[in-house]
């Protein structure tokens, strides 16, 4: 929310489990599906949520567990807050515990896809249960499960990368690199590094999602190229245009992004069904729309967003307690017919959509 003084404030209100559209996972006895994992002096246990979206069915896991150690208990939270050790236990639950679950429910999927370095460790999970299960040891499991993970990255600076001091990681994964994994920790380490031999180089997530994918991509063209500048260190003697970072270019659901104004002059223009079939022929359907029409549905909406912001803005205001003339006022901000220019958390570029972030540097690029 902004506050009075026009400053953003974060809020993380209390989410009662009983008032979401969630359901607790269980065994066939009724029993909470549980996961234990190991984090340095206590066990901690890891409950399992399920979403229904559509026909997509999402698993949330909670540590908000009455069995658990009390610190332990606030791991999930919330997001990208608290200390590096904090961090680190949460990439843990996800990725580790992310594959356990999978595994708890009998799901064995061919491609694992890690959506930008929280996830990275799960390479390491599915390498860890091929081994479990082939009698392999930790080179050759990695080997044949290399294959089946994509490492998509977001972040278009280094320092956006999620990093850990050597003694950090030790404290966490020491433990698991040695008996659940049969690896020296030095050998983990070597994963998350540029150079394996130089002990002060912190212990870099994206470098251990590369090292255990069989294919990373960036999500645009530019993003791409910008991908390949930065993680040309770890192929030093590869041009930096062989660099094996390719790149997929986002693209958007149009019939849920489309307003319901949009929706209406382009049915009427290019028919109910234009976006199943190949696009080449639209461009040359929609110049025919004439500028009356498209400055109208420009004003339109325009019309809409004002009403919007003024009425989101009227409400906060009540909300924090301002003056009642201040919430009348808010009542008519802005004019829809008076070019407004304004600057939101993230700005396009105009070169393939790559985007800056300017609360988090580093954070997205798509």
């Amino acid at each position: 929310m902004i506050d009075n003084d026009g400053a953003q404030e974060a809020l993380y209100p209390y989410n009662d489990p009983g008032q979401l559209p969630i359901t607790p996972l269980r065994h066939a006895n009724g029993e909470w599906l549980r996961l234990q994992l190991d984090l340095p002096g206590h066990p901690i246990w890891v409950r399992a949520w399920q979403v229904q979206v559509g026909r997509v069915k999402l698993y949330l896991l909670d540590s908000n567990d009455a069995a658990n150690f009390t610190p332990y208990r606030g791991i999930t939270s919330e997001l990208y807050g608290g200390s590096q050790d904090l961090r680190l236990m949460q990439e843990m639950v996800l990725g580790i515990g992310g594959w356990r679950l999978l595994a708890a429910l009998g799901i064995e999927p061919d491609v694992c896809h890690l959506n930008e370095g929280h996830a990275a460790l799960a390479v390491l999970e599915r390498a860890r249960s091929f081994m479990q299960s082939s009698g392999q040891s930790f080179e050759v499991a990695l080997a044949a499960t290399r294959a089946g993970n994509l490492f998509t990255t977001h972040t278009a600076v280094s320092a956006g990368f999620d990093q850990f001091p050597p003694a950090l990681v030790e404290h966490c994964l020491g433990g698991y690199a040695e008996k659940k994994l049969g690896i020296p920790f030095h050998d983990l380490l070597s994963l998350g590094r540029r150079n394996p031999d130089d002990q002060s180089e912190d212990f870099n997530m994206a470098y251990l999602a590369i090292h255990g994918s069989g294919a990373v991509n960036g999500v645009s063209r530019l993003h791409g190229e910008v991908s390949r500048r930065l993680f040309r260190p770890l192929f030093p003697r590869w041009p930096e245009e062989e660099v094996p970072v390719g790149h997929v270019t986002n693209g958007v659901h149009m019939p849920s992004w489309d307003s319901a104004s949009a929706d209406e002059l382009w049915t009427e223009a290019c028919g109910k069904h234009r976006w199943l079939g190949p696009t080449e022929a639209l461009e040359q359907i929609i110049r025919r729309v004439s500028d009356a029409r498209l400055w109208q549905f420009r004003m339109e909406a325009s019309e809409v967003l004002v009403e919007y912001v003024r009425g989101r803005l009227s409400r906060q205001l009540a909300a924090s307690g301002s003056p009642t003339q201040a919430v009348e006022e808010a009542e008519h901000l802005l004019d829809p017919k008076v070019l407004t220019l304004g600057f939101a958390r993230r700005f396009a570029r105009t070169r393939d959509r790559t985007c800056c972030c300017t609360t988090r540097p580093g954070c997205c690029a798509f």
